[in-house]
């Protein structure tokens, strides 16, 4: 597998040239590892590299996702030519599930965010953080707290629904609020993301 590894981060490189340094991905320190500990039947993961810019029509989907963020689009973290790795994970040829991560800025630095996926479905099967630099990091990494989003899809988020009403917070306090608002807004973008680049099932 890491001779497998090395071809793709090598195609990837190939494939995205002129993508600017300064748009900062966000991709898994151990993809090998961290994947076979998601999906224990895994026997193969496929790398695939997107980009706003470089996928018809970038300014408007640009455009877009700002829209359905409802927020501002960091230039560092959120700009148009910011890389993203989505892992497509198989047993054989069965696809188990998909796993993409995104960067949010928070108050104590960047934000990791990363969900695993339902394939068919787009459902949240996990949610969990690789790097989470925060007052509030202890609270916002529980179990309990992260499980809730497990089931929850993209439209419960754009429809608010009343899972998404009744998400119950952690103890984050005042100097935690911002990481957690970033983190909910980490999970929302990715899951906008997946749709964009035509990943995942309904909404």
């Amino acid at each position: 597998m890491k001779k497998n590894v090395r071809l793709l981060v090598c195609a990837s490189a190939l494939l995205f040239p002129s993508v600017s340094w300064a748009a900062i991905g966000c991709t898994l320190s151990n993809p090998a590892q961290d994947l076979k500990y998601l999906f224990p039947d895994m026997t193969s993961y496929k790398e695939d590299l997107k980009s706003i810019g470089r996928t018809a029509p970038g300014p408007k989907m640009y455009k877009d996702l700002s829209a359905r963020l409802g927020s501002d689009l960091d230039p560092i973290y959120e700009s148009i030519d910011t890389p993203y790795t989505i892992y497509q994970i198989y047993k054989g040829k069965t696809k188990l599930g998909v796993v993409h991560g995104v960067n949010v800025p928070g108050k104590g630095g960047v934000i990791q965010v990363f969900l695993s996926t339902d394939p068919d479905t787009a459902e949240i099967r996990k949610f969990f953080f690789q790097r989470l630099e925060s007052p509030a990091a202890k609270a916002l990494r529980d179990k309990e707290f992260r499980r809730q989003f497990e089931g929850l899809t993209l439209s419960d988020f754009e429809k608010q629904s009343d899972r998404v009403k009744n998400l119950k917070s952690p103890a984050v306090g005042t100097k935690g609020l911002p990481d957690y608002e970033a983190s909910l807004r980490g999970v929302r973008k990715n899951l906008i993301l997946l749709d964009l680049f035509g990943y995942g099932g309904s909404r």
